[in-house]
């Protein structure tokens, strides 16, 4: 057998390998050790995770490029189907992903920028200079009241141009009241994985909901945000 040859055969065997590593993942999402077909193992497990939904069709091209390996191998040295490089490496990511995925809170944790319920609007008009901010959560004390945002700053100048009764040391809980959607934001866990975090902002979209941001909290508070201009400057 010639080097190419011997190529050939361990992209077989780390096909195969990566593939029965997801067959394994899939089986402690769902909570099984029982012996299911590869795509009945996919239809139980994208009911809870986000990234085997994601990666469904894919999963079930490699299911047909295994069986043609496994079910017409005419010798232990060769195979009749032969993945390229890209297909392994691909199928390795999204096996790396399911079994360590990437959660908001490791991509997205930091210290986050706030408002007092008293604070004005020149206040947060200085953090989202400083900062580049566009959403800003409130809170009155320790309580959350709200997310400030530039959509809810553009209704409230809108509510009050004709007015002549624009001020910037109108208090920032004022403002709130302009907000389009009060619904605009979501508390989610920092284990929550990023694949989640995405489909939230989709499904808030597809029900007409203006979602503007994801606030990362734990048993401390919030420990970060995500914004839908965050998840797209992520490659996945």
């Amino acid at each position: 057998m010639d080097s190419q040859e011997q190529t050939k055969f361990r992209n077989s065997d780390r096909f195969l390998t990566a593939f029965r590593r997801m067959e394994q993942s899939m089986k402690e999402i769902i909570g099984t050790t029982d012996r299911l077909s590869f795509h009945k193992l996919v239809d139980l497990s994208k009911r809870k995770n986000a990234i085997i939904r994601r990666y469904e069709e894919k999963l079930r091209e490699y299911a047909t490029l295994r069986n043609a390996i496994v079910h017409h191998k005419t010798s232990t040295e060769y195979a009749i189907a032969e993945p390229h490089d890209e297909i392994i490496e691909a199928l390795e990511l999204i096996g790396e992903a399911v079994a360590r995925p990437v959660t908001v809170g490791e991509m997205f944790e930091k210290n986050v920028s706030i408002l007092q319920a008293k604070d004005t609007l020149k206040d947060a008009l200085l953090i989202i200079q400083e900062k580049q901010y566009l959403q800003i959560p409130v809170y009155n004390g320790k309580v959350f009241i709200g997310l400030f945002t530039s959509v809810g700053l553009m209704f409230w100048i809108a509510n009050n141009v004709e007015k002549g009764d624009i001020s910037w040391e109108i208090t920032v809980e004022s403002t709130l009241k302009h907000e389009n959607k009060k619904e605009n934001h979501l508390f989610v866990p920092r284990e929550m994985s990023i694949f989640e975090a995405e489909e939230i902002f989709k499904e808030s979209l597809a029900n007409g909901r203006r979602l503007e941001a994801l606030l990362i909290s734990d048993q401390l508070g919030l420990v970060g945000i995500v914004t839908v201009l965050d998840l797209m400057k992520i490659k996945t």
